[in-house]
């Protein structure tokens, strides 16, 4: 069958399926037909996990707030549900540099705005806000995070160092980002704000999205 055959199929059948109530289907239908026609969008979320979030996260994008609904995806949230900002999405990233984020943190603490500001956080902190119960998604493999303990830290265990980009990303040029900053991990909030986890952190940084110039 044609593609673009294909595509016209894909649309209406999703057009016709999709909640009327809760998907904006004039903003979302184009991106939202091509990302069921890549299949990546395609399960069920439930308490046991989503096994497709993450690529359909990166297939919408930025519009993975807006259209979630218009595949399923989105949790049912009642109306006082947090804003963007106060979710997020998080994954650890392939080959971090720790000699490359480090060198560009201190720098950035000594040198003029780069783009980007530091979150610093003892680690103790940094863990206690991610046990915090909140709207935030590990999407691929990752590891549980345990407090350590006491007797684990002391005046000697390095801080947990985060960067913060000045302007909103997408999910993929946030990645793509923290990636080019030699991060471990990234963070990125639903209201397009990009955190990129240095190597020193435990868990994933802070849990508030605090890019100057991305903000609900």
């Amino acid at each position: 069958m044609p593609g673009g055959v294909s595509l016209l199929l894909v649309a209406a059948t999703w057009a016709m399926a999709s909640p009327a109530d809760t998907c904006n289907k004039a903003l979302c239908a184009s991106d939202v037909s091509k990302c069921l026609l890549q299949e990546v969008c395609q399960c069920e979320a439930n308490r046991a996990g989503c096994p497709c979030c993450r690529e359909c996260a990166f297939c919408l994008g930025n519009l993975w707030e807006t259209c979630c609904d218009c595949v399923g995806l989105c949790d049912e949230r009642p109306l006082s549900a947090p804003r963007p900002a106060q979710r997020s999405s998080m994954h650890n990233l392939m080959s971090p540099v720790p000699s490359l984020f480090r060198a560009l943190t201190a720098i950035s603490d000594n040198e003029s705005p780069m783009g980007w500001s530091i979150l610093t956080l003892p680690v103790e902190e940094e863990l206690r806000q991610n046990h915090v119960e909140t709207d935030h998604l590990l999407l691929g493999p990752h590891t549980g995070l345990v407090l350590p303990d006491a007797e684990g830290l002391n005046a000697t265990t390095p801080p947990c160092q985060s960067i913060f980009f000045n302007e909103c990303l997408s999910m993929s040029r946030c990645r793509t980002a923290c990636q080019s900053v030699g991060a471990w991990r990234y963070r990125w909030f639903h209201n397009a704000c990009c955190q990129c986890v240095g190597p020193d952190c435990r868990g994933y940084g802070g849990a508030q999205a605090i890019c100057s110039n991305c903000r609900d």
